[in-house]
């Protein structure tokens, strides 16, 4: 069965009507959208919030809703304009690339981004019109809540990663190599030096985790709070926020293969993402070294140099196209996903499965429990360098028949675990719906 979304009957554009296949769906209780707008740090994807958020743009245009996106980098999306997008940029640089004294300041409040969205909002904002921020943590920094303010009711805040209820991001203690269960800003968390660079690095991020606190989590006004996967609401909770405030809707997930992978054919493991110490590449490295494994790396980051200069049994590729991802992944027998910290849904675990290709993953992702459950993944401490390695001489060990029905099982039932491009797009025009409906109707809000 397909997990459970809001009713897409009745989302509507301008007109009160939408296109669901050859039909239009009509719901006249329902308030028009007059404009959708869309927040990101980013105008073109660099991960996957940015990837997420500009997709929605291009599923709401596809409605005929319009859209306005508003962003921190030079907003220069091709894509989204010849749709009809109206971008807004604040031409900034992120956190890691700009000068650093701007950025100590920028990052905790960044004060340009606060005058650029209050402009746009006193010019252009109606009682109709619906906010979503999907990331904030790398430009426009948490003042954008506090220009926001006027239309909290009917604002939405997307929460692809823990920034808005850690001040680290992840519920991970980079030093100690270990999740984090310490409340948020409490003096335990506030004496532990977590941070992956320094302590003072960890103040400054306490400062900016203040700003959240004061600017989102603590105005009730604010609209919902979505979340990728059920699991990340206890650490929500944990952080302050009340449950009602929080909604799970999954994320869409596309094949990166439209053909199966026959993994059962190959014997090469595969990694794909972030090459960070959170996203445990260094842990992937050495089990596939002690089992003998080869190892094929997609992606690029801090430890890109230590990963290459790791043996001949890993070849890094580097940053690769979604389509060409798909071309090398028939290569590949599973992929693994080793995070070390609180993977809040893993999506590249479902686009490979959904692809035939089995999983190999933390025990700690969200989603093992479910991919294992289903027979299309494995799950151990991947932190645990031995285990990790047996796990991995366990599934090449496997006949090749077995790993064929795991294959077959994650082609077939992979996408039961997310959500469809058109069931994601119109649970967000739900939340958008019902918003606006309570922000006009102040009585029936629910909290």
């Amino acid at each position: 069965m397909r997990p459970l979304f809001p009713d897409p009957i009745g989302l509507a554009g301008n007109t009160g009507c939408y296109p669901i296949g050859s039909k239009r769906a009509c719901a006249p209780d329902r308030p028009r959208i007059d404009r959708v707008v869309i927040i990101d740090d980013y105008s073109t994807a660099r991960g996957g919030a940015t990837a997420l958020s500009v997709l929605s743009a291009k599923l709401f245009r596809g409605l005929d809703i319009p859209v306005t996106y508003i962003c921190g980098d030079d907003g220069s999306n091709a894509e989204l304009a010849a749709l009809g997008v109206s971008i807004v940029p604040l031409n900034s640089r992120d956190l890691v690339n700009a000068e650093r004294a701007k950025a100590f300041v920028s990052g905790i409040h960044n004060v340009r981004a606060v005058r650029m969205m209050a402009t746009w909002i006193r010019a252009n904002d109606t009682p109709n019109t619906s906010y979503h921020v999907h990331g904030w943590s790398k430009i426009l920094s948490p003042a954008i809540f506090k220009a926001l303010a006027p239309v909290a009711r009917r604002c939405v805040v997307h929460a692809h990663d823990f920034f808005a209820a850690c001040p680290n991001g992840a519920f991970f203690d980079y030093q100690a190599q270990a999740v984090c269960l310490r409340r948020p800003l409490g003096v335990s968390c506030v004496a532990t030096a977590c941070d992956k660079r320094n302590y003072a690095h960890k103040l400054w991020r306490v400062a900016r985790g203040s700003n959240v606190m004061r600017l989102l989590r603590n105005q009730v006004d604010f609209g919902k709070i979505v979340l990728l996967h059920e699991k990340m609401a206890g650490f929500f909770v944990g952080a302050g926020y009340r449950a009602g405030r929080l909604t799970t809707i999954r994320n869409p997930v596309a094949p990166l293969s439209s053909e199966r992978v026959e993994a059962e054919a190959n014997d090469e493991f595969v990694f794909i993402g972030r090459l960070d110490e959170e996203k445990g590449v260094e842990d992937a490295v050495a089990a596939t070294r002690r089992a003998g494994a080869r190892l094929c790396i997609i992606g690029d980051g801090p430890l890109m140099p230590q990963v290459a200069a790791s043996g001949n049994q890993v070849r890094t590729l580097g940053w690769q196209s979604h389509a060409l991802i798909g071309q090398i992944i028939h290569q590949a027998s599973a992929l693994l996903m080793p995070s070390r910290y609180p993977e809040p849904f893993g999506l590249v675990a479902l686009e490979a499965a959904a692809s035939g290709l089995p999983v190999i993953m933390s025990r700690g992702a969200f989603l093992a429990e479910e991919m294992e459950s289903a027979g299309i993944a494995l799950s151990c401490d991947t932190t645990d360098e031995r285990g990790f390695a047996d796990t991995l001489t366990a599934f090449r060990k496997m006949p090749k028949h077995d790993v064929r029905r795991m294959s077959e099982r994650g082609f077939r039932l992979a996408p039961n675990l997310a959500s469809t491009h058109e069931e994601w797009r119109d649970a967000l025009l739900a939340q958008y719906h019902s918003l606006i409906s309570q922000a006009q109707c102040p009585g029936r809000r629910t909290r």
